[in-house]
């Protein structure tokens, strides 16, 4: 396929956020570059909740039903690959793929996402997403009342405990080692007749991603249904770092209420720059990019 060169924005990331940016820019006729390398942070997730309309859903049947929709605005063009740099302009950016292409536009807008960073905990990998997971709101239902784990300690692991349990009450807070809660913490806790256990963690025991139990490295073990994590993560690309983007302290593209950026131009939707990681906030985020977007271009240009 045959590429022009020239866009009024190139979107890097083509999915949940991305393309919902791309529907906006569409609608309001402006000619969009989608680049995206196809890999997911929820690659492994089974099935997605809590977007009405979209409920129970595999990621690829909501992806692949947003692509089409999305390929039906003239506008818009797809590109298959990985976005690797981009340089600031006089009309705008350019930006170059790991095949050499080289595209410019006027706007860019990043809908690249996060990548986990996994735990040096066998097994932990294979189960992320499946049932080691970390949204109650995305998949907390499917298994509520079960027997579930909690990796987590001191302030956040107290505050996750606290969220979960409404969930299932039988719970267990893994402090995966000595345990940094306060005593109040760990007296309240307890008084929910939630199990602290602060052994560290060797393994999951698991099929096909399907946790069965949690064994320990003092040879002790546990059955579990499921595990809710938090895993530490890193920007799955390092452009907008490259264009001197903003970051928060928590490793997130700072925006403002209108989803820009600290860099004139640069829009960010998704989970890159926020916290709040479903598939119905990045779609929003998305869809806020593209208009306010088209709006900074229409004052511009008019």
């Amino acid at each position: 396929m045959a590429y022009k060169n020239h866009f009024e924005v190139i979107i890097i990331g083509g999915s949940y956020s991305g393309l919902s940016a791309a529907m906006s820019l569409g609608r309001a006729l402006r000619s969009v570059l989608i680049i995206d390398s196809g890999k997911p942070c929820n690659i492994q997730t089974p099935y997605s909740h809590n977007f009405i309309t979209q409920d129970g859903q595999t990621p690829k049947q909501i992806t692949t039903l947003a692509k089409e929709q999305v390929a039906a605005y003239p506008t818009i063009t797809f590109y298959e690959g990985l976005a690797v740099t981009a340089i600031k302009t006089e009309g705008g950016f350019e930006v170059s793929t790991q095949s050499a292409d080289v595209f410019s536009a006027r706007k860019l807008v990043f809908a690249t996402g996060i990548r986990d960073t996994m735990p040096e905990i066998e097994g932990f990998a294979e189960c992320w997403g499946i049932s080691v997971i970390h949204c109650p709101y995305c998949h907390g239902y499917e298994v509520k009342n079960e027997r579930t784990a909690l990796l987590g300690n001191g302030d956040a692991g107290f505050e996750y405990v606290k969220m979960i349990s409404n969930w299932t009450k039988d719970l267990i807070l893994l402090s995966n080692g000595k345990s940094t809660l306060t005593a109040e913490q760990t007296e309240k806790i307890r008084k929910h007749h939630i199990e602290i256990i602060e052994t560290e963690i060797d393994s999951f025991e698991h099929q096909q991603g399907r946790i069965h139990n949690i064994l320990f490295k003092d040879k002790s073990r546990t059955a579990v249904k499921a595990v809710y994590a938090k895993p530490r993560f890193v920007q799955h690309s390092d452009i907008p770092y490259s264009l001197g983007c903003g970051f928060t302290g928590q490793g997130y593209i700072q925006v403002d209420e209108f989803q820009k950026t600290t860099v004139d131009g640069i829009y960010a939707c998704g989970d890159n720059s926020q916290q709040a990681r479903s598939v119905s906030v990045a779609v929003s985020t998305g869809s806020f990019a593209g208009a306010f977007l088209n709006r900074e271009m229409i004052d511009k240009d008019f």
